[in-house]
């Protein structure tokens, strides 16, 4: 008899990993976490999945005219996690049947491997809850992604062409979100600025942001603003890389910009520096911040 043995999966395997941190209140008395909450940590990290796709869930789902139910999960247990572990919780889209989306995932910690799932959804009417099939732009979506490909589409040019997909995002980040008054966040400096707007796979705008020219071979950077529930996620330095790119084609020698005091670390983390005190600007708090380039 011959016995065939499959290998685990490996983390490197996967385009997507969440990294969590074990919670006290998610263990018993022996610190081991109690079974059902690795299906709350998939689940934790199938929402950061979408994030990583640059798909709003549930303004995605909306525009697509369906909803994503579960249908079957299965887990297999090889190692229990305890209270404090770091753990990666990777996911990867294995299938897209007619109307069924199948994932599978694992948890590691370190090297350790702890559990394997598959995850069965089931794309279905929202007022029916009957199934109907996956939209083939979804279906796209997933399959560029794990065949490494970009979420993303970047345009770039003047306020003629990209300024209503610009004010789109800026209005429901600023005016909506930030309770700016709109006629501070539009202004006359928006015709002369070079733009860029990021849209995901399904077309809907994610991330804007605007360079202009300043003096002695110093650009400013502005209006930046990423769609709310995908922050994080990397929208955001697609369009800084891209200003920045123009910038140093056009001879720059410094960036510059007034970013928000909440958003300066994710400027540090590209490499921006602090410069001077903070000040208010529209009634929230900013700081200068710069880049040699």
């Amino acid at each position: 008899m011959t016995v065939t043995t499959t290998s685990p999966p490996q983390l490197e395997d996967f385009r997507f990993s969440h990294r969590l941190r074990v919670r006290w209140a998610e263990v018993d008395m022996q610190k081991i976490v109690f079974n059902a909450h690795y299906l709350t940590y998939f689940d934790t990290a199938i929402a950061d999945y979408w994030r990583k796709l640059a798909l709003p869930y549930e303004e995605s789902m909306r525009e697509l005219g369906g909803e994503l139910y579960v249908k079957k999960v299965s887990m297999e247990y090889h190692a229990s996690a305890r209270f404090d572990d770091q753990l990666d919780v990777a996911i990867q889209c294995q299938k897209i049947g007619t109307s069924s989306i199948l994932f599978n995932g694992v948890i590691y910690r370190g090297d350790d491997l702890l559990v394997t799932c598959e995850l069965l959804y089931v794309f279905a009417d929202p007022i029916t809850q009957r199934s109907c099939p996956v939209p083939d732009v979804l279906r796209k979506v997933l399959e560029n992604f794990e065949s490494g490909q970009p979420v993303l589409t970047l345009k770039t040019g003047p306020w003629d062409d990209l300024g209503w997909d610009a004010m789109e995002i800026r209005i429901e980040v600023f005016v909506d979100e930030q309770m700016i008054p709109l006629e501070l966040e539009n202004d006359e400096d928006d015709a002369a600025a070079f733009h860029a707007v990021a849209y995901n796979g399904l077309g809907q705008v994610v991330a804007t942001g605007r360079l202009l020219k300043g003096q002695q071979r110093q650009g400013r950077i502005g209006r930046m603003a990423v769609k709310r529930v995908l922050r994080g996620s990397g929208q955001g330095a697609a369009v800084l890389t891209a200003l920045l790119s123009e910038a140093t084609r056009r001879g720059d020698t410094e960036m510059a910009l007034h970013a928000q005091t909440s958003a300066q670390g994710f400027y540090e983390r590209l490499g921006f520096k602090a410069r001077g005190d903070v000040f208010d600007e529209v009634g929230l708090t900013h700081i200068e911040m710069f880049l040699v380039l």
